[in-house]
């Protein structure tokens, strides 16, 4: 039989925590279990790789220290790691037993979060150990306690060797019916890769630099095409622009797909094209970019337009007629 052990305090000497672990280890021992010990602290830049040494674990514990609040940071990322990257089917075969020691409120409120972690990753929790210790050295001398923490291991051993059945919980109804992994379809072995890969600060490094290279060319590109935008027609226009004398009208064309209409405003000899939307408009005219191409390119006039339906207007008709006149395209 192998036993995991997972401390997730920050390893001061005066932890209570590491003294019931030590305890519990030399229990384990003398019934002939293999222990082995994972300081998360030690492990802070490969934390998602740690779920994939539950490979050859019977069981596990898992031990924290209430310092201030909660079940800290370190315990938190590695129950993060496992539910991101951990084996759920053989995490379904472990069994754990919580074990949080405070040196101040909370201690219970943490041997809970444990469990209920270990529930919905679907592992099998066992009955845990939690207590208050205001004095270290009071604490280790008092045998009673002792005993109690020998007798925590030895439960630990038993439910393992005898394959103790676990009644089922809520939290199990919940996680199939509210929480979902991430829609990655991954196997344990791509799973595993992928721990590899997030554990690695260099292979993170390149991936977002990477991503920032592509983030800001596809900004060049769309800052582009909204540049394009901003000025297509409108060369094409001022190129064909033929001036009459005594003439002022003002066009809005709402050309399909694009955020602005385009907007004209024709003053004698003077003429101002460009996106954005104006009021007091003499013309309103709606129609798609393929109709407006066939007009610029010379295959279509603004009168045929109108009169086939392929270009609806509202306004003054006379000065809508009026567009073949000023603007030239055949």
């Amino acid at each position: 039989m192998k036993i995991n052990i997972y401390y997730g305090g920050r390893g001061l000497l005066d932890d209570p925590t590491l003294y019931v672990l030590h305890k519990m280890e030399d229990v384990l021992k003398e019934l002939r279990v293999t222990v082995e010990c994972y300081n998360i602290y030690e492990h802070k830049n490969e934390i998602s790789t740690l779920p994939h040494t539950f490979k050859d674990a019977d069981g596990i514990i898992l031990a924290t220290t209430v310092e201030w609040l909660g079940i800290g940071g370190y315990m938190q990322q590695f129950l993060d790691a496992c539910w991101l990257y951990g084996d759920k089917e053989l995490i379904s075969s472990l069994y754990m037993q919580p074990i949080v020691m405070s040196t101040t409120y909370g201690e219970r409120e943490a041997v809970v979060t444990l469990e209920n972690a270990w529930e919905i990753l679907g592992g099998k929790p066992c009955s845990g150990l939690c207590g208050y210790v205001e004095d270290l050295v009071t604490f280790e001398m008092n045998k009673e306690y002792t005993l109690i923490i020998e007798k925590k291991a030895e439960d630990l051993y038993r439910s393992i060797s005898q394959k103790m059945k676990i009644l089922p919980g809520s939290n199990q109804a919940i996680k199939q019916t509210v929480l979902r992994t991430q829609s990655m379809d991954l196997t344990p072995q791509e799973s595993e890769q992928l721990s590899k890969y997030v554990s690695d600060d260099s292979y993170v490094k390149k991936q977002k630099e990477d991503i920032e290279e592509l983030a800001s060319m596809f900004k060049d590109i769309l800052g582009k095409s909204n540049e394009s935008d901003d000025t297509m027609y409108i060369k094409e226009f001022e190129s064909h622009f033929i001036p009459e004398e005594g003439f002022h009208a003002s066009y809005l064309f709402m050309i399909e797909g694009k955020k602005q209409p385009l907007f004209l405003d024709v003053r004698e000899d003077e003429m101002n094209c460009y996106y954005g939307r104006e009021e007091n408009i003499d013309v309103y005219a709606k129609l798609s970019p393929e109709v407006m191409d066939s007009i610029v390119n010379g295959r279509m006039t603004f009168q045929r337009a109108f009169m086939t339906g392929v270009m609806t207007a509202k306004g003054n008709f006379k000065t809508l007629r009026m567009l073949d006149t000023i603007f030239e395209f055949a």
